[in-house]
C-alpha cells in the first residue's frame, strides 16, 4: 500500500519547497507514495491546521509551520510508516 503523503499551504514558495522536499524524500526512501499538495484554505481549517506549510503522513499531522529538508522529511516519512 502507498504511503499517502499531503502538504498544505496556501500555495507559498515555503509550501512548494517543502512539497518538492517530499518528492525527494520519498524518492530517496525508495517507498511507493502519493504525494499531494493542497492548497485550499478551508481543508487546511477543516483539519485544524493553522501553520502552514503542513506535511500530514498517513493522516497524521507530522509537521507545521516550516519547511524541512529532504533528509527531516525522509525521518518523519519513515516515523510514521
Amino acid at each position: 500500500m502507498a504511503v499517502q503523503i499531503e502538504v498544505l499551504g496556501p500555495g507559498c514558495d515555503r509550501c512548494r519547497t517543502l512539497y518538492e522536499n517530499a518528492k525527494s524524500a520519498v524518492e530517496a526512501l525508495g517507498v511507493e507514495a502519493d504525494v499531494r499538495k493542497i492548497d485550499d484554505p478551508a481543508e487546511m481549517a477543516r483539519r485544524g491546521i493553522w501553520a502552514s506549510p503542513a506535511l500530514v503522513v498517513n493522516g497524521e499531522l507530522v509537521l507545521a509551520g516550516h519547511v524541512a529538508t529532504p533528509r527531516r522529511v525522509g525521518e518523519l516519512i519513515g516515523a510514521a510508516i
